[in-house]
């Protein structure tokens, strides 16, 4: 069995920060779960252009507001908390918080990252053999 709390992750090498998300990321490759598990802050303003070419991902918000564009087709969706979305066709998509507040997200990843991955150049995040 795992159990963690979100307290023993911030601020260790699973606590990702960077300017414009910091992902603490709860269940990573080496827990063997084939997924990982993140609790991911989109800061306030903050537009992400993202493609997980390797990954699938699902994304449930439980805090803050702000929209999803297809980049496929330009359909903007708005995210609130209780909203999900799954990038079930490596979608590529732009992810915008608004302005007044951030976006507390949770994340799963199939395939599970390793824990330090950022985006490249594209949006995307390594295949876990190539991190």
């Amino acid at each position: 069995m795992i159990v963690k709390n979100l307290d023993e992750i911030i601020n260790t090498d699973a606590d990702v920060d960077t300017a414009q998300w910091r992902s603490r990321r709860l269940l990573l490759a080496q827990d063997g779960m084939g997924f990982s598990l993140h609790d991911t802050l989109i800061k306030k303003g903050e537009a992400l252009h993202l493609w997980y070419k390797h990954h699938l991902e699902a994304v449930y918000c439980i805090e803050g507001e702000g929209e999803i564009e297809e980049k496929k087709n330009g359909k903007i969706h708005s995210i609130r908390p209780g909203t999900v979305y799954a990038l079930n066709e490596h979608d590529q998509h732009i992810l915008r918080a608004n302005k007044g507040s951030q976006m507390r997200m949770v994340c799963v990843f199939n395939p599970p990252v390793t824990g330090r991955e950022v985006h490249d150049k594209d949006g995307a995040y390594a295949l876990p053999e190539q991190a």
